[in-house]
């Protein structure tokens, strides 16, 4: 039987794998070694961790490699943010296209990491989240609409709600773009430093790179 605990997943390995492909689709310069590098290193992590996952191996070893599995990502698109930054500041053989579409494979990459963070991290897991009614979460990180509305009984949200990836990736969105909080609320110092970093990482990325695009274009 299908569980919204497996549809999720499926949506981070997706993701994943999408992250690694906008990263091996820049330019060389903004990458770090050879491009191949990095969709090696995750490809080494992911499928233990499918493995792991199709025969059930325990949550810790699952989650373990799971945060693994991001940090490699989150570090190789930091890295892209620094070199962007580094030839914004330095080169003037930079194309208006170059610029744009290499900041915005960065930027969305930057949502598909934080994304996946905030899935992985919130209230200790997926795992965890799913042995509890929305409502009765444990040391929830993220505080969602539907989570204050379970509690006062609004009949319109069903009683089994739980947030899924689909809603972290949301969130993640809005923070890249608004820079703030927007209906879902960070609860926890961690859920408050990563939102922060994301915000900053996608404030520089964008305001860098549309200044100097625009002065490029014009």
């Amino acid at each position: 039987m299908r569980t919204a605990l497996d549809s999720s997943r499926w949506y981070a390995t997706v993701t994943v794998l999408l992250a690694v492909a906008l990263y091996a689709l820049l330019p060389p310069r903004y990458t770090v070694g050879p491009v191949w590098v990095a969709p090696v290193l995750v490809l080494i992590v992911l499928v233990p961790l499918l493995i792991m996952r199709f025969r059930s191996a325990r949550w810790g070893a699952q989650r373990t490699a799971s945060i693994v599995l991001i940090a490699i990502v989150n570090f190789f698109n930091a890295a892209s943010v620094v070199l962007l930054v580094y030839y914004i500041l330095t080169s003037r053989h930079m194309t208006g296209v170059e610029l744009l579409t290499t900041g915005a494979q960065i930027w969305i990459t930057n949502i598909l990491v934080f994304a996946l963070w905030y899935w992985e991290l919130d209230a200790g897991g997926p795992y965890p989240r799913s042995l509890h009614a929305a409502r009765e979460i444990p040391s929830a990180d993220f505080l969602f609409p539907q989570m204050s509305a379970l509690v006062g009984q609004t009949a319109s949200i069903p009683a089994d709600w739980k947030a899924q990836f689909p809603d972290y990736l949301y969130l993640a969105f809005v923070t890249a773009t608004a820079f703030s909080p927007a209906d879902v609320m960070p609860l926890s110092p961690m859920a408050k430093m990563l939102m922060l970093v994301e915000a900053l990482i996608s404030l520089v990325t964008l305001s860098l790179v549309l200044a100097r695009a625009v002065g490029v274009l014009s």
